[in-house]
């Protein structure tokens, strides 16, 4: 007898195919595929008549790591087909973090002190097992992180002692099941750090087959030579690479979507590397001096001396205080902002690659969050793929499971297979659209039907069903094995 039948859909496989049929579930995972499965051997049956059925979606750029502890129904995140998230990234991560004051700029996008309570990875999967989060969570941890809990101050490179410190504690947290490591190197509490640091520091993911992701040194005008980097520290670690949120950032940089993406591609012939993109042409972080300018819109998202100014333009702010933009900046911060920053034919033309997965980035903590947090997923699959045809639903659904799953070892997840947990989104591919908006972020998306996690129905018709099915998940793979190669990337 089976827990679930959904039968008559179009179901994604998550490699890429498709196929009409049915799908059994038994005990969290799926038992059966086929066209002649029995509605009465199932305690549960769903018509999916018209609708698509996709592995659970995979956010793999998330800054959830408090959130899934603090408000464990993850709405945002389940209410538009996600079922697993990958934390830590950016070189910031709620474990193992053992503070000695505020919080340090950019790792205050998580929480404030109060919420930096796990000075061991240990400790922080132990956290989620007992939040029972509504989505699954995977962690990377994260190179600012340890920083700061070996450093007197961050404006510096690490000295050997420090980074010897850096490494036992990344070696005990991938020995308890962290993914990888990954870094900010752009944010100032990391940019002083060297290559020889990183590199240092990266070796020790050879050890246990952990992934590299990395928020590169610079996004705008020295893109190449921050992808330069980041590939020298993976050959180094013997480590596969995933670089963050590719874009091309600022006016100067638009256009040159062709040059960096086929800059990738020619260094992932000669070792395994990929990228995850959001599907908007607008970035979102804290507040950075260093990208103020006028030659785009900057929306302030949030700021703790002036809270009023959240939703405002910095330019709207700053003509009102008779200042300069920079001065206004200064005055606003700490603070967050949404920089319209790129050019949307370089996104789509990262976002179309075959070496491209989707993650979101969502900030859960801003008060006026970037709409991706609510909505990156089904804008995919509605928008650019549905829409603007910009690749197959089923490449699209590719994207944001199973390459997902194979990039970070997740060797049960992101396909509809037998044996493979029962992760599992419906969803109609006439009617599924992205609603959040930046004037009104946090809106469920359109064209969701269901949700399973660890098969369990979690969420149904833009509304949760209170049951929280999610767990921690431990790396289950040496990366290395799994990574897929260029030649499999580019299947399609």
């Amino acid at each position: 007898m089976y827990d679930l039948i959904i039968r008559n859909a179009r179901i994604l496989d998550g490699d890429g195919g498709e196929c009409h049929g049915s799908v059994a579930v038994a005990n969290g995972r799926i038992a059966a595929i086929g066209v002649g499965l029995d509605d009465g051997d199932a305690h549960d049956v769903v018509d999916a008549t018209g609708l698509a059925l996709a592995p659970g979606f995979i956010d793999v750029h998330t800054h959830d790591d408090t959130n899934v502890i603090c408000e464990p129904a993850m709405l945002p995140k389940l209410s538009q087909g996600v079922t697993t998230v990958v934390v830590g990234n950016c070189g910031i991560s709620a474990s193992p973090v053992r503070l000695r004051g505020d919080p340090p700029d950019p790792m205050n996008l998580l929480g404030d002190a109060e919420h930096f309570v796990y000075p061991r990875f240990s400790d922080y999967r132990d956290a989620v097992d007992a939040a029972r989060p509504a989505v699954n969570v995977a962690a990377l941890v994260g190179h600012t992180a340890l920083r700061q809990n070996h450093m007197d101050r961050l404006d510096r490179e690490a000295s050997e002692p420090e980074i010897a410190a850096m490494r036992a504690e990344l070696d005990d947290a991938l020995a308890n099941g962290a993914l990888g490591l990954s870094t900010g190197l752009a944010y100032a509490s990391a940019f002083s750090s060297s290559t020889s640091e990183v590199k240092a520091l990266a070796e020790v993911l050879d050890v246990h087959g952990g992934v590299y992701t990395t928020h590169l040194r610079t996004e705008f005008d020295g893109i190449i030579g921050a992808l330069d980097e980041a590939f020298e520290i993976g050959r180094h670690a013997r480590s596969p690479v995933v670089v963050s949120h590719l874009k091309c950032a600022g006016a100067g940089n638009w256009g040159r979507g062709p040059e960096v993406i086929d800059h990738l591609a020619a260094a992932a012939h000669g070792h395994p590397v990929g990228c995850d993109c959001y599907p908007y042409s607008a970035s979102s972080s804290t507040l950075d001096l260093k990208q103020v300018t006028d030659e785009f819109d900057i929306l302030i998202t949030w700021s703790t001396p002036h809270p009023e100014e959240a939703g405002r333009k910095l330019a709207d702010i700053a003509a009102g205080w008779g200042v300069s933009l920079i001065e206004a900046a200064r005055r606003l911060q700490p603070a967050g902002a949404v920089y319209h920053g790129m050019q949307e034919s370089d996104v789509r033309h990262i976002l179309s690659n075959p070496l491209t997965m989707v993650g979101s980035d969502g900030l859960p903590n801003d008060p006026l969050p970037h709409p991706r947090l609510w909505g990156a997923f089904p804008r995919v699959l509605g928008h650019y793929s549905r829409d603007v045809g910009l690749f197959p639903l089923a490449e699209a659904v590719r994207k944001m499971t199973g390459l997902s799953a194979d990039r970070f070892g997740l060797t049960d997840r992101g396909r509809i297979r037998p044996g493979a947990c029962a992760d599992l989104v419906l969803f109609d591919p006439a009617r599924i659209r992205d609603v959040a908006s930046f004037s009104a972020p946090q809106q469920a998306a359109d064209g969701i039907h269901g949700v399973w996690v660890n098969g369990v129905l979690s969420y149904r018709d833009k509304s949760p069903t209170g049951v929280r099915a999610g767990r921690f998940l431990p790396r289950q793979a040496d990366v290395r094995t799994t990574f897929p190669s260029q030649q499999e990337n580019h299947h399609v």
